[in-house]
């Protein structure tokens, strides 16, 4: 097994581990299990630092094998500068939130450190995935272990916000799927990102699968104006569970937009660019004078995400190498403001 596959399915099987447990009859072994669960699961992308060769640009760490062989897709990983930093970041997140959560979680304490320890093993599969398919699944299945610690572990208004953050992110993610099968079609049949970016699509095309990609990465980001779901889940969500969705999770919508929708429909991305750059600057100066008039500390963290994001779409959507590494820097500065900020946060969201 690669390196890739130990940082995904590590804390993966120390999750499932931690359900078989009763629910609190053994919380403090399922503390300490938890807690070397994810403390190896970071260590074991520690290597991935000395290992990575910063003078190409080509896959590193690359894993590939058949999945389902009817289609053709591929158990493929692989991880380049784009993501290179993500997948270590993911797991030292993971440590923080279990930390954060050892006294504070007195209920269901299994349950609620394994789905953060496989939400955790998910999320660095998005980053990894080197084939279309196999990025939806992972991309998919982040939302299953979030909805759960949203739904179960959640504040008063929990279910609402839920079924609110599922509903929106599935709904977009189901034009992707579209665009996913239509490349499919297009290159012969195959899922391979690196043959999709080569793919001599047609404007029309470009512009199709522009806004499907759009309508699945603009809600995760989330961009202006389907964000109204970010504050309601923010609120809601149990701390950890704010900082995982703010220090990760809305990265891996602008990250879709690096990998799928920048490379495959470069056309229309530059044609389109003036709508993401409106809509960034929006979200930059109008979301953000929301976030300075919250009186509710999540809320807070939630309008200030949708504005530092903003950051990030602009900084993609200008085309140029020092706005595209810029967006990448504040998408790992914003993970550590965040993880702080919703640390900081009391169990109702209230300012202390």
């Amino acid at each position: 097994m690669g390196l890739l596959s130990l940082a995904i399915w590590t804390p993966i099987l120390f999750g499932v581990i931690l359900l078989a447990f009763g629910r609190d009859e053994h919380a403090k072994v399922v503390r300490w299990i938890a807690l070397v669960g994810s403390v190896v699961s970071f260590a074991v992308t520690l290597p991935l630092f000395s290992g990575f060769d910063v003078g190409t640009s080509a896959l590193q760490f690359v894993e590939k094998s058949m999945w389902i062989e009817r289609f053709n897709v591929f158990y493929h990983l692989g991880l380049d500068g784009l993501s290179f930093w993500f997948v270590s970041l993911t797991a030292f997140i993971t440590v923080i939130v279990v930390i954060a959560g050892w006294e504070v979680i007195t209920e269901r304490v299994n349950q609620y450190m394994g789905a953060f320890l496989i939400l955790s093993g998910l999320m660095i599969g998005v980053f990894c995935a080197a084939d279309g398919m196999l990025f939806y699944v992972f991309f998919e299945a982040t939302l299953i272990p979030m909805y759960l610690i949203i739904g179960i572990w959640g504040g008063p208004n929990k279910i609402y916000a839920a079924f609110k953050f599922f509903l929106y992110t599935l709904l977009g993610s189901l034009l992707m799927l579209i665009a996913l099968i239509y490349l499919y079609t297009q290159s012969g049949g195959s899922f391979d990102l690196m043959t999709w970016h080569k793919l001599p699509l047609s404007a029309h095309a470009q512009t199709l699968l522009f806004f499907a990609f759009f309508a699945a990465f603009a809600v995760k980001v989330p961009m202006f104006p389907v964000h109204t779901w970010l504050p309601d889940v923010h609120v809601e969500a149990p701390t950890g569970g704010s900082a995982v969705l703010a220090a990760i999770m809305l990265k891996l919508g602008a990250y879709g937009f690096l990998r799928f929708s920048l490379p495959i429909a470069p056309d229309a991305a530059h044609e389109f660019a003036w709508l993401m750059i409106t809509l960034s600057i929006v979200a930059v100066v109008y979301v953000g004078l929301v976030a300075m008039v919250q009186e509710d500390m999540k809320k807070l963290v939630a309008y200030s995400s949708v504005a530092h994001m903003g950051f990030v779409t602009l900084g993609f959507f200008i085309f140029n190498d020092i706005g595209v590494s810029g967006a990448l820097v504040q998408m790992i500065a914003h993970a550590g403001r965040d993880q702080r900020g919703s640390q900081s946060c009391s169990r109702r969201g209230d300012i202390r």
